[in-house]
């Protein structure tokens, strides 16, 4: 009776509170302290200085390289630029690239200026307009000739309020096998965020988005306050491979990765440790059951339940079952690992804080694109998430990705 009663509240409270998902999320901007004084922002850069021979008065947010032109395999690179939050857009900062060309090197034109010649002719400035975003259109660069190097775009920025200008993670694509042999050598520092990017195609286009963290991971930048109640990976870096058990939904019975198997859109990742609600947990899965079904496939969503303090799997997936059951979930997968830092299942790499009441991860494309902690179940709680998810929607949901061997 008692579940019946909880089922009962649960969707008449939803049917209530979500009439729609165009709510305001929570005020999250973060404050800043003094610049540190240990050196250059970034750490300092061997070539980022080239960055201003040759650049232009007037500079686009879209820019075309030389390597657009001709037989080349295009690409498209664009994305865009956030605040240190990781929400905020960044208008007016400039992004400097440069690449190999076909034939894997960096080919300096005839005439051009002696100082950038090492970086060669395909490279270029764009500046973010108002909405932080980027284009750039190229062709997709070459491995070096000794295949030392994955494929990949250098790039560095330059802030209007920042005295220097900064290198970033390279982009490098997930789809080209040298990266995983580079990634073992020398692990990503995700400095300014993921650069790995994941290519989709419009015809023989190539597309490929690469958002940015202003600050996120980069020596010396001035820091925001440290939050008591941080939990979770910051937004920017590509979301870890890890192997709950599935209790109930689509996966029952296996321990498939979450982000592995449905990383192609948007997933929410709800994780939950040592001091679960359950009465507000009831009231997140339906709500997150009813956006889920919605969306389609554009959205899956997992509980991921890693209580520390419970010693006994059978009664706790017993539980969980029954909690799917009674609620009637067909969308939402409920999951279970040992506790939020257990490595084997490597559910640690996610560095959920377990003594919090709740982490709420979105990813797109893998990338964490937004986070929530500690949120109640209420109305304006839940059209923050669901303006998290509209906001960060891709405009390229739709196309297909490369078929792999």
């Amino acid at each position: 009776m008692r579940a019946i009663v909880y089922y009962l509240v649960t969707w008449f409270g939803l049917s209530f509170l979500c009439i729609a998902c165009h709510g305001q999320a929570p005020s999250r901007q973060p404050t800043h302290s003094s610049l540190e004084k240990s050196g250059p922002i970034g750490g300092g850069c061997d070539g980022c200085e080239l960055m201003f021979v040759g650049m232009p008065s007037r500079i686009n947010p879209v820019d075309t390289s030389r390597g657009w032109k001709g037989a080349n395999r295009k690409l498209l690179v664009t994305g865009t630029i956030y605040q240190l939050d990781g929400r905020t857009p960044a208008p007016d900062v400039v992004l400097y690239y440069w690449h190999t060309d076909h034939t894997g090197r960096y080919t300096p034109a005839e005439g051009m200026d002696p100082q950038a010649s090492r970086h060669g002719t395909l490279r270029g400035w764009v500046k973010t307009d108002a909405t932080g975003h980027y284009s750039i259109y190229t062709n997709r660069p070459a491995h070096y000739p000794d295949r030392a190097e994955p494929e990949h775009i250098h790039v560095s920025v330059k802030e209007p309020n920042i005295p220097n200008e900064y290198y970033i993670d390279d982009v490098v694509f997930d789809d080209d096998p040298l990266v995983i042999e580079a990634r073992k050598k020398r692990p990503f520092v995700n400095r300014g965020g993921s650069g790995l990017v994941r290519i989709v195609l419009s015809g023989k286009l190539q597309i490929a988005e690469r958002d940015i963290v202003l600050g996120l991971n980069i020596d010396n930048y001035p820091q925001r306050a440290k939050s008591l109640r941080t939990s979770g990976l910051p937004i920017g870096e590509d979301s870890p491979s890890f192997i709950p058990f599935h209790v109930w939904g689509p996966d029952k019975g296996t321990t498939a990765c979450p982000v592995c198997k449905y990383g192609r859109y948007h997933g929410i990742l709800y994780f939950v440790g040592n001091h679960p609600n359950w009465p507000e947990i009831r009231q997140w899965l339906g709500f997150l059951e009813q956006e889920s079904g919605a969306r389609g496939q554009y959205l899956k969503v997992y509980f991921i339940y890693g209580n520390a303090t419970e010693h006994n799997a059978a009664s706790r997936n017993a539980m969980l079952a029954l909690l799917g059951w009674e609620l009637g979930l067909k969308h939402v997968a409920l999951t279970v690992v040992p506790s939020l830092e257990d490595l084997k299942t490597e559910v640690h790499l996610n560095k959920i804080n377990p003594a919090l009441a709740n982490t709420f991860i979105i990813y797109q494309h893998r990338r964490i694109v937004d986070k929530f902690v500690e949120l109640t179940p209420t109305a304006r709680n839940f059209n923050a998430i669901c303006a998290a998810l509209n906001r960060t929607q891709s405009s390229y949901f739709d196309l297909p990705t490369p078929m792999h061997d």
